[in-house]
């Protein structure tokens, strides 16, 4: 059956759509402020609110791993978890509706990325021990060895490839928005993009409703608690 015309100016009128749920924006700007303040308290020897910083961070993972699997649409993992092909496609720019929608391919590699080498970071800071003042809280659980690989990796080259994620994530921000014209920071903020034909006829928007704000908020305190207690077991 032809659509008539009425339907078809509909397909194609810009709608507005949730996106970002609550909870995924604050826990972006959220951690976004604690890696600054790690890495700022790391360069200054803060290390008292370093370690502070990195208990907040580890929360922050954490709970970004529980909100993947049950949060709004675009938030969870499989929303933006690509098969090899469809990254390809998309560099040949022969991007699918979904990719316009979310994460594209590329930015989900990049988000994997961040997600994996921050987790990385914070677990080496808790095992790390310095044999000077600073002991991580697991660092008793490990062999001296092991200690100090995750000390050298921690205040070295894993410190080292965190900035420089975030400076090539800064640079895809800036390349999508000044020559592609696609903003990434404001949807980030409002939770909403405004999305054309095809992307918005493929769009289901991201539950943000009451309810799954309180779920969100009971998974960051537990998250919270538990960041706390491994805080306890430091020396």
């Amino acid at each position: 059956m032809t659509p008539s015309p009425s339907q078809t100016i509909d397909e194609v009128r810009p709608t507005r759509t949730r996106i970002w749920d609550l909870p995924t924006r604050a826990f972006h700007w959220l951690l976004a402020l604690g890696v600054g303040g790690l890495l700022a308290t790391g360069f200054l020897g803060a290390m008292e609110w370093h370690f502070r910083l990195g208990y907040l961070v580890l929360a922050l993972l954490l709970f970004r791993l529980l909100w993947g699997f049950v949060g709004g649409r675009w938030s969870r993992f499989a929303a933006f978890l690509y098969r090899p092909r469809s990254v390809v496609a998309y560099l040949r720019g022969d991007a699918h509706p979904d990719h316009l929608i979310g994460h594209n391919p590329l930015g989900a590699l990049s988000v994997f990325a961040m997600l994996g080498l921050l987790a990385l970071q914070v677990g080496t800071g808790l095992l790390a021990d310095d044999e000077i003042s600073n002991v991580g809280p697991l660092s008793h659980l490990v062999s001296g060895a092991t200690a100090s690989l995750a000390t050298g990796w921690h205040a070295e080259r894993g410190k080292w490839l965190v900035i420089a994620l975030l400076v090539l994530h800064l640079l895809a921000v800036l390349y999508y928005a000044l020559v592609r014209r696609h903003r990434l920071v404001g949807p980030m903020i409002s939770g909403d993009k405004t999305l054309v034909a095809p992307a918005s006829t493929a769009a289901q928007p991201s539950r943000d409703d009451a309810a799954s704000r309180l779920l969100a908020l009971v998974l960051f305190a537990a998250c919270v608690g538990f960041a706390l207690w491994i805080g306890t077991l430091r020396s």
